[in-house]
């Protein structure tokens, strides 16, 4: 019975295992996403596998409502070739960071501790250059008023060199 819960786990491992390919050791770039404003990101990839990897991203963002943030959000990936240099990649994460709000001289201020999640396609050029286009949900756990509904999801546009 034990041998036969183990097929399907196997078979899936092979499966993933057989669409890896290498990735670059470093990538480093900018990300460049909207939610509910624009917002610019040092966006840092790092290889650990074949298809596995940490992005890190470091970034800022203004919105339209008046509130400023920075924050670093920390994200563990999966990537699956498709074909001629696209891949796509999935994976969770989480972030720290502080907002401000200022307008008409009231000014609040406050932290953000966040969960995210990542799910994206990239294209990797024949030169070190890759590019991406993915969509980040992310949850805010903090109690602060930064969100109301505490949940925000971003689309991006990210530009990164390979070495």
């Amino acid at each position: 019975m034990k041998k036969w819960l183990l097929i399907p786990f196997l078979v899936l491992g092979l499966t993933f295992n057989s669409k890896a390919q290498d990735l670059s050791k470093n990538a480093l770039g900018l990300r460049l996403g909207s939610n509910n404003g624009f917002g610019t990101e040092i966006s840092y990839q790092r290889g650990l596998s074949k298809n596995n990897r940490l992005e890190i991203d470091l970034g800022w963002r203004s919105d339209k409502d008046d509130v400023d943030n920075f924050k670093i959000v920390g994200l563990y990936q999966w990537v699956w070739k498709i074909d001629n240099g696209f891949n796509w990649y999935a994976g969770p994460g989480a972030g720290i960071g502080s907002w401000n709000y200022d307008k008409n001289g009231f000014s609040d201020s406050g932290m953000i501790l966040l969960v995210a999640g990542d799910i994206g396609i990239e294209y990797n050029f024949d030169i070190p250059i890759q590019i991406s286009l993915d969509f980040r949900p992310e949850l805010y756990l903090d109690s602060d008023a930064y969100r109301k509904d505490n949940f925000g999801g971003e689309v991006a546009f990210s530009v990164r060199y390979r070495f």
